[in-house]
């Protein structure tokens, strides 16, 4: 067996915010190497956020955004279970970066089930007489709605779409993200985006 440094542990320590204990068995799992030590630790935050997934989220925050000029604002939603992580940095600035995204991608939901039925008939109808006008016919023509709508899901709801200062990741991806580093249950609960004008 490795050994693990004092000074490795704080490193780790200090890249992921994990604890003192969680730090030194993970770098013991993977013989010192730092890296698969991250991933170790976020398998493991993953994996005790979706045991915690029934426990009561009765903490958090509301975020308040503007954007530069007045022309749009952002209120937001975040829940955790305890006011120890409403409170800690990563938290907050994890909610500061979903109420920028939220002002540059109008998402129009949370998850697709958050859409009007209207909104959802009104596409599918739209994606049925482009594939009409493009010639196809039965149930190609309902594929090619499915399809389609399946890309207005991931471009118009919040946890679908590419985070905007990484597009590599999702909203989803990024919320992940903090559950693993905290290693408690988050949810982003509702927001309202304004435009004036609209």
């Amino acid at each position: 067996m490795a050994q693990i440094s004092a000074a490795i542990v704080k490193q780790l320590r200090d890249k992921t915010g994990a604890g003192m204990m969680d730090c030194k068995e993970a770098l013991i799992e993977c013989s010192g190497d730092i890296a698969q030590a991250v991933d170790y630790l976020r398998k493991k935050g993953l994996a005790t956020a979706a045991k915690r997934a029934g426990r009561s989220m009765t903490e958090g925050q509301v975020q308040a955004y503007i954007h530069t000029g007045g022309k749009i604002g952002v209120l937001l939603e975040v829940n955790c279970e305890t006011d120890f992580v409403a409170r800690n940095d990563d938290f907050k600035e994890f909610i500061k970066n979903v109420s920028m995204h939220i002002a540059a991608s109008t998402p129009i939901g949370i998850s697709p089930e958050d859409v009007p039925e209207a909104v959802i008939n009104k596409e599918k109808e739209i994606y049925r007489s482009q594939a009409l006008e493009m010639g196809k016919s039965g149930k190609m023509v309902d594929k090619i709605a499915e399809g389609k709508l399946k890309k207005f899901f991931k471009e118009s709801c919040l946890m679908n779409q590419q985070y905007v200062r990484d597009p590599d990741m999702t909203v989803q991806d990024l919320l992940n993200g903090l559950i693993a580093k905290i290693g408690e249950n988050i949810t982003i609960r509702r927001f309202v985006r304004y435009q004036v004008g609209e």
